[in-house]
């Protein structure tokens, strides 16, 4: 990459938080302290308002704003695909924020682009069983845009809920986070009504309302306690706990874990875990950047599949 690329991605990292370290800084784009500190300065001549908090890190001031990002081809093929995935996995609410975003992004495509954005959009399919409600009961499923954006803010939820008895109940619950197993996304949150932490998935919640009271954060301690009993009352789901090198994972984020421990180079996640074999095949895209803690089951897996990968490449080369 050079210097000009870097100074505007900078740019766009720094617009992406209200603070950024200049160690975030130099382990994504791999260079020193130094030279990012030269970085910055260059952007604050060049006229970037860019203010900084000691300790803390860098900001944007408030009012500055980049003119309309340009994407590569491959930024715009990955769109493309998580489109699908989005299509797939996700209710209607956030399908289409997904969509308008998308949209937004092929007007800014060059016409090259845009044809092979088109081309590769109609060359790529899906196949994944679909979330299926399991009882009589017709359910809106399309919260999830605002469920996230109640997680994101602490806010209490105020929830007409219906458990696999066809019972509804309604419910002000704290949201603690959100995961995707056994097909379906589970919101993980405080019910007032129980006094604990209970599992609400997401397809079986009637009405939903955001009060937009927020809520003081409860401790960790009793959120771990709860996944302890949820995995000792659902045989099929245990916790799986995975080290993740920050260069393999490339600035993406891992989403649906339980507990996430930052160990300077390296992340430390935990995982909720029903299906063995997905999860195994996942690990594989990032090759030697993880280390598997547990479960052994996992760890054998991975090494099957990976010996299995090695047989069948192997053979091709001797043949």
């Amino acid at each position: 990459m050079n210097r000009i690329d870097r100074l505007t991605a900078i740019l766009i990292h720094l617009q992406t938080k209200r603070v950024v370290k200049a160690d975030e800084i130099a382990e994504r784009f791999g260079m020193s302290l130094r030279t990012v500190y030269r970085d910055v300065k260059a952007l604050m001549e060049a006229g970037v308002p860019i203010g900084s908090e000691a300790g803390k890190g860098y900001f944007i001031v408030d009012g500055f704003h980049l003119p309309p990002v340009m994407f590569t081809q491959d930024e715009a093929n990955s769109m493309i695909l998580a489109g699908k995935l989005v299509e797939k996995i996700a209710d209607k609410s956030v399908r289409e924020a997904f969509n308008a975003a998308l949209y937004k992004i092929k007007s800014v495509l060059s016409d090259d682009y845009k044809d092979g954005v088109e081309n590769l959009d109609s060359n790529i399919q899906i196949y994944f069983q679909g979330r299926a409600n399991t009882n009589d009961h017709t359910f809106p499923d399309h919260f999830m845009t605002e469920i996230q954006r109640a997680v994101a803010r602490k806010q209490i939820l105020k929830l007409d809920y219906v458990n696999q008895a066809g019972e509804v109940s309604q419910r002000l619950v704290e949201p603690a986070g959100i995961f995707f197993y056994s097909m379906a996304w589970h919101l993980i949150a405080w019910c007032r009504l129980r006094n604990g932490y209970r599992d609400f998935r997401s397809d079986r919640i009637k009405n939903l309302n955001n009060t937009g009271e927020v809520f003081n954060e409860r401790s960790n301690v009793s959120l771990k306690e709860y996944f302890k009993a949820m995995y000792a009352a659902n045989q099929n789901l245990e916790p799986a706990v995975v080290i993740f090198d920050k260069k393999a994972l490339n600035g993406r984020p891992l989403s649906s874990t339980t507990t996430q421990v930052d160990l300077g180079d390296r992340i430390r996640a935990e995982f909720v875990m029903d299906h063995l074999d997905f999860i195994a095949r996942w690990l594989l895209m990032y090759g030697k950047g993880v280390e598997i803690e547990s479960p052994n089951r996992l760890r054998e897996r991975v090494a099957e599949l990976t010996e299995e990968l090695y047989s069948h490449h192997i053979q091709k080369v001797i043949s």
